[in-house]
């Protein structure tokens, strides 16, 4: 069920929790009701009544205790028109129970309890998280191998901002991202512009609807992005924030949430400040029961001169006391990664270097017990308008990067320029033949690959011939060679020691195409059947 469409059952049916934060409401009218019932992973929010005049400085917190004993907490936050919430997913099934406390005398020493049954959320796995024998890749909290393949969309928050009867324009491009493989966002909370000019496209006069830089009426704080007011957030900003995260969880989609964004032209709070860290901790408070969050604390946090390490050091800490679900927690910058490996989850890094599968693999050995995420290889595939270019813009050329970094044990991150900044063609397959169209397609395929053979399974070696990449199976004699379309014969020496049989079969990465499996005894040269046309992956097993 829709996060929203939940809350509004619980509006009528909490009473038995907090009769007294309900004094609207009849408890005669709702006794028979004496608690619910969520499936495992769901969200939902537990609603109270009560006045502040100051009510982002109410402390709030809900303590719940599981079936079988186990702690959890869980933030309160304020959610406008004396409207507080509690927001609290949980996979033991079974009843629970919890209490509050706060320094507001109306949300404090509040009881109630919830049923956790069998049924799991639709598509749901859980979180994600790194286990401690396999520190290297990233699951769902369910035991699923979570092969992440992401995608850049950091306007995403704006694309039905205005929209107050749903999310059409965010549903059509998730679908899209679900269909294709494509299985994390990486998104701002809030981006405004960006810096360079690119709006003379001249395509884009002629499609306005795709031009999302510069909203005058969005903001998270008070006031708007030229006269802000930090005195107080703007709740109804999280409100539709909120729609569009319930909907990435909804399809299993991962929100890869950068709380800061330091080169959008957004008119931040000078750091530190009350209003700085109002903001971060409201993120924290309102976003961390959801199951599909990973934290960011800020996109290229050490550029543009204005954050240092002492800062975002200080955000982290700031972050873990306060993440009571135990999202994971990174900051989109190498260096830092590199300076304080101890404080991150996983090492992001944004690696444009032709270099960039060795240098892959290079940190794959440095950081033995974190998963590595180059979250930007330089390959950015063109679109119908001029963004940003990186350093490859052809789309094959992209995917042979993300392929690199794949094979170097290492996850990666799709950008399309037609969604990754504040031009958003969320439904770039409905438009004319004059529109160029995305080859989401490609992640599909590398996608159905790595679950096809199980990605945290493969564990990368080094190519005798040096003409392709190599990945090799922990238990099995199965080998994965990556092969590039220029590569015109491949030799491998690994499997042929003690003499048996092989069999073999090539894979099309832009196709997702499968040649015959072949079964041979003595060496030979592998030449792909889509030499010249496509790059090929090479699958052979004993």
């Amino acid at each position: 069920m829709n996060l929203h469409k939940l809350y509004c059952c619980i509006l009528l049916t909490l009473i038995t929790f907090s009769s007294n934060a309900f004094a609207d409401i009849k408890q005669s009218k709702y006794a028979a009701k004496q608690t619910i019932s969520i499936k495992k992973w769901e969200v939902v929010d537990i609603s109270f009544k009560a006045k502040s005049k100051s009510p982002f400085k109410v402390d709030f917190i809900a303590d719940f205790i599981s079936p079988s004993g186990k702690k959890q907490k869980a933030a309160g936050f304020y959610n406008d028109n004396n409207q507080w919430l509690i927001r609290f997913s949980g996979a033991e099934t079974g009843k629970w129970t919890y209490s509050t406390s706060s320094s507001l005398k109306a949300l404090n020493g509040k009881k109630g309890s919830l049923i956790i049954a069998q049924e799991t959320a639709e598509a749901s796995h859980g979180g994600i998280v790194i286990p401690e024998n396999d520190p290297q890749h990233f699951y769902y909290e369910d035991g699923t191998p979570y092969f992440l393949m992401a995608f850049e969309c950091d306007w995403l928050y704006a694309l039905d901002y205005h929209n107050e009867d749903g999310l059409p324009k965010t549903n059509h491009l998730l679908n899209l991202l679900n269909d294709n493989g494509l299985n994390q966002v990486v998104m701002n909370v809030f981006s405004y512009d960006v810096n360079w000019k690119w709006g003379k496209d001249p395509l884009l006069k002629q499609h306005p609807e795709h031009e999302f830089g510069a909203p005058q009426d969005i903001f998270p704080f008070k006031g708007n992005n030229e006269n802000p007011d930090y005195s107080a957030l703007n709740i109804d900003f999280f409100k539709k924030l909120d729609r569009t995260i319930d909907l990435l969880n909804e399809k299993d989609i991962i929100s890869h949430l950068m709380i800061y964004v330091w080169n959008k032209e957004v008119n931040w709070p000078d750091m530190n400040t009350e209003a700085d860290n109002m903001y971060y901790d409201y993120i924290v408070k309102r976003y961390g029961a959801f199951p599909n969050i990973m934290w960011d604390v800020s996109k290229e946090a050490l550029f543009y001169g204005r954050a240092d390490d002492e800062y975002i050091l200080e955000r982290i800490q700031r972050l873990r006391k306060a993440n009571y679900f135990n999202r994971l927690v990174t900051v989109h910058d190498y260096k830092f990664c590199q300076r304080n490996t101890e404080h991150v989850d996983y090492i992001s890094r944004q690696d444009w270097t032709f270099s960039l599968y060795h240098n892959m693999i290079n940190d794959l050995k440095t950081y033995s017990d974190k998963p590595i995420f180059n979250i930007e290889h330089g390959g950015y595939e063109e679109s119908p308008y001029v963004v940003f270019s990186g350093s490859y813009i052809s789309a094959e050329a992209c995917l042979r990067r993300n392929y690199q970094c794949a094979f170097a044990g290492a996850y990666s991150t799709y950008y399309w320029q037609g969604t990754s900044w504040n031009a958003l063609i969320w439904n770039p397959f409905e438009q004319d033949e004059s529109f160029y169209k995305p080859k989401f397609e490609y992640f599909k395929h590398m996608t159905a690959l790595f679950t096809a053979h199980d990605f945290s399974k493969y564990k990368p070696v080094v190519a005798e011939n040096k003409a392709g990449y190599a990945m090799a199976h922990a238990n099995e004699e199965r080998y994965l060679f990556y092969v590039p379309k220029e590569t015109y014969w491949y030799h491998t020496g690994y499997v042929f020691e003690d003499k048996k049989p092989v069999t073999y079969q090539w894979f099309n990465t832009y196709t997702g195409e499968y040649s015959d499996e072949v079964t041979i005894t003595k060496k030979q040269h592998f030449i792909s059947p889509w030499h010249g046309e496509a790059d090929a992956v090479l699958i052979q097993h004993k």
